[in-house]
């Protein structure tokens, strides 16, 4: 089948690098909006019988990326591709992925479904905020990690005495395996969520005092809960602090959060756009992770080669 990438207005600067990495052009597409905001389609080169890759994360606007996907999508589905995948970095409303309280929607399945029903065949995603959202789908999702990237970064700074710190226990698992790759050890923070956004740190599990600690999470949203993490371990007694995540959606004044507070720096990938002159904060590219991902998927090879 031919390959097609088409990319949609989330993060085209991501697309742009995935394409110089597989030698494919980006298949001309005319995505704009009605007068009315209506979101407008048209796939100008020919898909008929082609394996179809829509780029497109998922991070805000949120509503108009999600729909905008569903729409190409769709486009694409009567345009007789053969095979189509989504290709989301960052997959949206991955935090509603359960009935925490009574009368509250599980929108991470909800999201799910519209994408099944677009005619989407296939996800390719990263770091999910909860991996069982990949059982929310009726279709094969491939889960990337962004930790063969994050990884590489912090293994070239070749920080003296590292420690690994989980900013929550739910992050445990992936800060035991990041610690286990950089030969270092592991702290927890244990802390309590009074309201959404919002995090009051209570304990350090772990001696972090004399280390250069690194706080390793799947996603920064407004900072809040990072930033206090990082001055209660640097109270404690860290050298320096820095942080890891694989989506900056640093949302609301996060980043001026992140400037004020005792980071030293923190690393990003580019699964959601953000300049790279953005003071303490390091953007990390994805793009060679994703365009080895699209071509094993396009060639039908084993995929789990790219985890680390």
């Amino acid at each position: 089948m031919k390959l097609k990438l088409i990319a949609g207005n989330a993060n085209p600067a991501l697309a742009e690098q995935i394409s110089k990495k597989l030698g494919v052009e980006l298949s001309e597409a005319k995505i704009g909006r009605f007068s009315d905001g209506e979101i407008q389609v048209k796939i100008v080169d020919g898909v008929r019988g082609a394996d179809c890759f829509i780029i497109q994360s998922t991070c805000a606007p949120v509503n108009e990326n999600v729909m905008e996907l569903l729409v190409i999508a769709d486009a694409l589905k009567r345009a007789s591709a053969r095979r189509i995948t989504a290709v989301i970095p960052y997959y949206g409303y991955a935090r509603q992925d359960r009935k925490a309280e009574p009368r509250v929607p599980i929108t991470s399945k909800l999201i799910a479904n519209l994408i099944t029903a677009s005619g989407i065949n296939r996800v390719l995603t990263m770091d999910l905020h909860a991996r069982q959202i990949q059982g929310f789908f009726d279709i094969p999702v491939d889960h990337l990690y962004a930790r063969p990237v994050l990884l590489q970064y912090f293994l070239n700074l070749k920080l003296h005495n590292p420690i690994v710190v989980s900013p929550d226990a739910g992050g445990v698992e992936r800060a035991r395996s990041f610690a286990k790759l950089l030969n270092a050890d592991l702290a927890i923070v244990d802390k309590r969520r009074p309201r959404p956004n919002e995090a009051a740190i209570m304990n350090i599990i772990g001696d972090v005092k004399g280390r250069n600690a690194i706080i390793l999470d799947d996603m920064i949203d407004t900072g809040g809960t990072l930033t206090k993490v990082a001055d209660a371990i640097k109270n404690a007694g860290a050298i320096k602090v820095y942080a890891a995540a694989s989506h900056g959606v640093l949302s609301g004044q996060a980043i001026e959060k992140i400037q004020n507070s005792s980071l030293e720096e923190v690393a990003i990938t580019d699964s959601i756009p953000r300049s790279s002159d953005i003071p303490k904060i390091k953007v990390l590219s994805i793009a060679s992770l994703l365009a080895e991902a699209i071509l094993r998927i396009s060639n039908d090879e084993s995929i789990s080669a790219l985890f680390v």
